[in-house]
């Protein structure tokens, strides 16, 4: 029985609100440090790496550390560890607001990642036991969709930030929001942990960041050293030694992090393909895309940011109606329906000049956020039934770490991609010293083309526009197939209906004993 003390329902709300509220500046943080990208470059200065590990730094923390947090909650308390998570997360987007260099900001980012895990961890464990049946699927509901709120106009609100004030405001919107959602959840939220719950397992926690630091931090700096640089090789191997280090680990665990065990189920494979496959086709083009708005078609930070609402708009209905129709199809096959959609909408963007803006752009962005509407809106509910209720945190922390997690590491290989596939069409172009093109993609990348004028004259920022056109051309090439492949696995995994209760799957675990009733 998780341990936990009396709460009236009305006393609830408040609680949502705050984990909500959580919830809307996690990805205002994200989206919001994309769109500042550019103008922290012009101020602090740094080089194309350096401006990478902006987002890069806070996702990989993030994501590291969701699984290890989701197990602290189970063993401290689920509001300790969402308070300190929030606490944190103010205190450093203050200190954010005030970085003097590229490096403090980046080292800050890091640490905000952490506190984010804590507080994300906290906070949906927290819910979890607060809500009981329909209750607590509209409660997962709205924290969704305040998700899909914070993505749809985060980057509109950073523009206007960044417009009016500057980018620093961007972070310091963090420490106002931290503030209200701690004032919310100080005397209202209730203490709850599981009382069988045996601590953080250490030497797993540790293998996985280790993994997830050495494999990003190989990829991101292979653009500007090389694939075959002895720091890349040596960072990726470390990374498959940790990687198998970490599944010895958990498979001599009495009660390891990540029961590996539930991968022998096609449904629990199926459901963490899903945030996998919407990474490649929507999360990373929350990255990109502000950097080619900005850099390559030379908008403002609002208009950039009033083009992204086509992306992520139709995140906000699309579930809602995902929701409704799932009564008449499978959740896997208007999930595989929607990615594939997606897909054609990648497609279709691959093939718009990137100086083009309004509707050139508007309509395969809408495409995009369709098609990714109908899994974003039923992966949660699909996630819900991998393990009992009291082990809440567990749960939580194995879904969302393979969704952040798989978004960091996303980013970094779609990042290295687009900085490779511009190089490569850059050196076909004009012969130059390897360097200089190095230096040249990866501020292409970044869609700095007055950056890679400036290192390689020789080119008109004409040719480096058709060379980062055919490179994101190229990219988008992949993403299609990531996508579709996604799309065929899910369907062949997911597309079986089958009868789910709010706390077990006996059909997806049949030997899995029935999840025990916390007691309120």
């Amino acid at each position: 029985m998780a341990i936990a003390s009396a709460e009236t329902p009305t006393g609830k709300m408040p609680v949502l609100i705050a984990v909500c509220l959580s919830a809307l500046v996690l990805p205002l943080s994200f989206s919001g440090g994309a769109v500042a990208t550019p103008a922290i470059g012009g101020d602090l200065g740094g080089g194309p790496t350096a401006l990478n590990w902006i987002t890069n730094a806070f996702m990989l923390t993030f994501g590291s550390s969701l699984m290890a947090a989701g197990a602290l909650a189970d063993q401290f308390g689920r509001k300790r560890l969402f308070m300190t998570g929030i606490a944190a997360f103010a205190l450093l987007s203050l200190a954010l607001s005030l970085a003097p260099s590229i490096l403090v900001l980046d080292s800050l980012r890091a640490g905000q990642g952490f506190a984010a895990a804590a507080a994300l961890a906290g906070g949906t464990a927290a819910l979890a036991q607060d809500f009981e049946g329909p209750a607590r699927t509209r409660a997962f509901s709205l924290l969704g969709t305040t998700f899909g709120v914070g993505l749809a106009f985060g980057p509109l609100l950073a523009g206007v930030l960044i417009s009016a004030f500057g980018w620093r405001s961007i972070f310091l919107s963090g420490t106002i929001i931290g503030v209200l959602s701690l004032f919310l959840t100080a005397r209202r939220m209730r203490e709850s942990r599981d009382p069988d719950a045996i601590g953080l397992d250490h030497a797993g926690a540790l293998a996985f960041t280790s993994m997830l630091g050495l494999f990003t931090y190989g990829v991101i700096e292979a653009p500007e050293i090389g694939w075959n640089h002895l720091i890349v090789v040596a960072s990726l191997l470390g990374a498959a030694a940790m990687l198998v280090a970490f599944i010895l680990v958990e498979i001599r665990s009495e009660r390891p992090m990540l029961d590996l065990s539930l991968f022998r189920y096609p449904r629990f494979v199926g459901v963490q393909v899903l945030p996998v496959a919407t990474c490649y086709c929507y999360v990373v083009l929350l990255v990109l895309l502000p950097l080619r708005f900005i850099g390559v078609a030379r908008l403002g930070e609002i208009d950039a940011g009033l083009l992204l609402v086509a992306l992520s708009a139709p995140l906000l209905v699309v579930p809602l109606a995902a929701s409704y129709l799932v009564r008449w199809l499978s959740a896997g096959v208007l999930s595989g329906v929607g990615l594939l959609a997606a897909a054609s909408g990648l497609f279709w963007l691959g093939r718009v000049d990137p100086a083009s803006s309004g509707i050139d752009v508007i309509l395969p962005m809408l495409v995009i956020g369709i098609g990714t509407g109908l899994p974003w809106g039923l992966m949660d509910g699909l996630s819900v039934s991998v393990v009992p209720k009291e082990r809440a945190g567990m749960a939580t922390g194995i879904f969302s770490t393979t969704r952040v997690a798989g978004e960091g590491v996303a980013l970094a290989i779609v990042n290295a991609a687009l900085a490779a596939l511009a190089k490569s069409r850059m050196a076909a172009v004009i012969p130059q010293h390897e360097w200089d093109v190095s230096q040249a993609a990866q501020r292409l990348a970044l869609g700095d083309i007055r950056g890679a004028s400036a290192i390689l004259p020789n080119l008109t920022e004409s040719d480096i526009h058709e060379s980062y056109a055919v490179a994101f051309q190229h990219l988008s090439i992949v993403l299609i197939v990531i996508t579709v492949v996604s799309a065929l696995v899910i369907l062949l995994l997911l597309s079986r209906r089958s009868a789910q209760t709010e706390d077990t799957n006996e059909e997806s675990f049949p030997d899995r004993e029935p999840a025990r009733r916390s007691e309120v």
